[in-house]
């Protein structure tokens, strides 16, 4: 027993990790760290001798905090949040959004299913690198539930790269290892079956799936309550505005939409709708509007908004621009606040705080007064505007409570084409091997940063660190497995489990062995692994090696249980808003559908 301490105790880590995970009690940074702390103590403590009579060093067990596909994968959320603060995307999901507005669902799956093919050509990586913000803009402008398109998006791209060759890099270390070997596997003799396995995922992928995630999220309630409430608040119209000249058609002004015009305030009257069909709209004049905090982040982007207006009703001289440290953000006014029953142009406020007021949101109704007359009341929530740094200097403040989680910053949309570009070169680079995914990735965040496109305090934001920590302990854990003979014991276990029978029974427990290691352990390594032992399994019982090496192939590509089985879920983590628990929900029944497919398939196929 002694003998065997460090692969027992390493068995006994990984297999209370992934309960752990999959529990979803706990945060997964602690479960992470708490695994990883205990295989440093466990080979740090008790030195583990492996063969050639050297100990495995503590450095191997870190190895995974300095690997290259997870300074990937950061880098790249750093780059995908630069598209978002600049909206970069948002020209495209209008095009899309005219064409398919009223069916936007058949829209994210033909999307997908372009996903899926396109996979088949480009490393799966990149695909879901271009396809993320496309994907983030439609559902945040449909209403869509994130968490509904994401995952899915990660699951058809690694089905269609297991039809080609050069559809994932597993596939050519594969056939390179098989080569090696003596087995030649051609760019398309995974073909055949693999279209067959991705069809049949394909279909659960885009109609079954989806179903799964039914559960309210108190994340998506957040953005839904955040998107969906009401402020009321007042524009001044400079003379350059695109709304001078606009005419009231059938009582209201449509032009102005989505926002709803309250009132118009001009030269000290109150017009109130509806609103003869010969009034224009004319420089200098106030419109008191209700919105969401998306209606008002809008006209922010497009000056329509002006920052340097003051609240006396004169158009402003010269108009401020909103920038990347432009935030808008929320705040409340407190019970027995200094602030309440102040107006909103006596308040101090903004002169106190160096912000600007854009909106009020009140439970009660509020009168049809002008805007700069409003008195707040305890409880009232303000939308505001300022710098970072003048955001920042508000908290502690005991009169007015800075909501600092909703603080968003305002898209500079003049950046947009410069961040497309760099998002471009990402793709194209990458796409065509000239550099490195890892060298494109971290030079467009840098990118992104240097030019203006976000901040650092943003691109900090971005970094996520679940991610760092899982991808970091998941490495660690497939080294130990590895180094203690873990890995090679269960890969010897499945051919004991045969025990040489029929050369059907011997490829099916094969992928179903393979499928289970690839979601702990990398890709590449199942196939490393696997690919020796299913071709001397295939030699074993007389069988075509060639199948055994592409049934390899196929279950590597299995990676759907967990996070950290493919780089691409790791991906779609963050932006549908995961837990480790999701990825067994969906991707368990898809390795069975997979599993079931190739077992009633492969005999014919292959004639086995």
């Amino acid at each position: 027993m002694i003998e065997h301490f460090h692969l027992v105790a390493t068995m006994a880590i990984i297999v209370g990790t992934i309960g752990l995970y999959s529990l979803d009690r706990f945060p997964i940074e602690a479960v992470s760290l708490a695994a990883l702390g205990m295989l440093l103590v466990l080979f740090g403590a008790f030195p583990f001798t492996m063969e050639g009579g050297k100990p495995l060093p503590i450095e191997d067990m870190l190895a995974g905090f300095s690997s290259p596909a997870l300074v990937t994968v950061l880098a790249l959320l750093i780059v995908g949040q630069g598209l978002f603060a600049t909206d970069a995307l948002e020209g495209v999901t209008n095009r899309i959004g005219q064409f398919y507005g009223a069916n936007p669902r058949l829209l994210i799956i033909m999307i997908l299913a372009t996903c899926g093919m396109t996979s088949a050509f480009l490393n799966n990586t990149p695909v879901v690198v271009i396809f993320i913000p496309v994907l983030a803009s439609l559902a945040a402008r449909f209403r869509l539930p994130p968490y509904q398109i994401f995952m899915p998006l990660s699951f058809i791209t690694i089905l269609g790269g297991m039809t080609t060759m050069i559809g994932s890099s597993t596939n050519l270390i594969a056939a390179g290892i098989a080569s090696r070997e003596g087995v030649n596997l051609g760019f398309f003799d995974i073909t055949g079956m693999g279209v067959i396995l991705a069809g049949a995922g394909a279909v659960y992928v885009l109609f079954v799936m989806p179903r799964i995630f039914t559960r309210e999220r108190s994340q998506k309630r957040f953005e839904q309550e955040s998107a969906g409430t009401q402020f009321l608040g007042e524009v001044v119209l400079l003379g350059e505005s695109r709304y001078v000249g606009e005419r009231a058609r059938s009582g209201f002004f449509p032009v102005l939409t989505p926002m709803s015009l309250h009132a118009l305030v001009r030269d000290e009257q109150v017009l109130l709708p509806p609103y003869d069909d010969g009034l224009t709209l004319q420089p200098g004049d106030r419109l008191q509007m209700t919105g969401t905090r998306k209606g008002f982040m809008d006209l922010l982007a497009k000056g329509e908004i002006s920052l340097a207006a003051p609240p006396d009703g004169t158009a402003p001289s010269a108009e401020r621009r909103v920038g990347a440290h432009y935030h808008l953000a929320e705040a409340v006014i407190t019970p027995g606040s200094l602030f309440e029953g102040r107006t909103v142009r006596f308040s101090g406020i903004q002169q106190r705080f160096n912000i600007a007021i854009f909106g009020v949101r009140r439970k009660s109704r509020m009168a049809r007064t002008p805007f700069s007359q409003l008195r707040f009341e305890a409880g009232d929530t303000l939308l505001i505007g300022g710098r970072e740094d003048d955001l920042r200097a508000m908290r502690g403040n005991h009169d007015i409570l800075l909501l600092e989680h909703s603080a968003e910053s305002v898209p500079p949309r003049d950046k947009a084409l410069l961040a497309s570009g760099i998002f471009a070169a990402i793709v194209i680079l990458s796409a065509t091997g000239i550099t490195p995914m890892v060298v494109n990735a971290v030079t467009g965040a840098l990118l992104m940063i240097l030019f203006g496109c976000l901040t650092l305090q943003q691109a900090a934001r971005a970094f996520d660190r679940q991610i760092y920590l899982l991808v970091g302990a998941s490495i660690a854990m497939a080294t130990a497995l590895q180094a203690t003979g873990g890995a090679q014991l269960i890969a010897e276990g499945i051919v004991a489990l045969g025990g040489g029978s029929s050369a059907w029974l011997m490829i099916v427990m094969l992928f179903v062995g393979v499928s289970i290691l690839t979601n702990v352990l990398s890709n590449n390594a199942a196939v490393a692994l696997f690919i020796p032992i299913g071709l001397s399994m295939a030699r074993q019982i007389g069988a075509p090696p060639e199948a055994f090496a592409a049934a390899v192939i196929y279950a590597a590509n299995c990676s759907f249980a967990t996070p950290i089985g493919y780089q691409t879920n790791l991906m779609v983590m963050g932006p549908g808003h995961y837990s480790f628990g999701d990825f067994i929900r969906a991707g368990v029944p898809l390795i069975v559908l997979l599993t079931v497919v190739f077992a009633l398939t492969a005999p014919w196929y292959y004639g086995l």
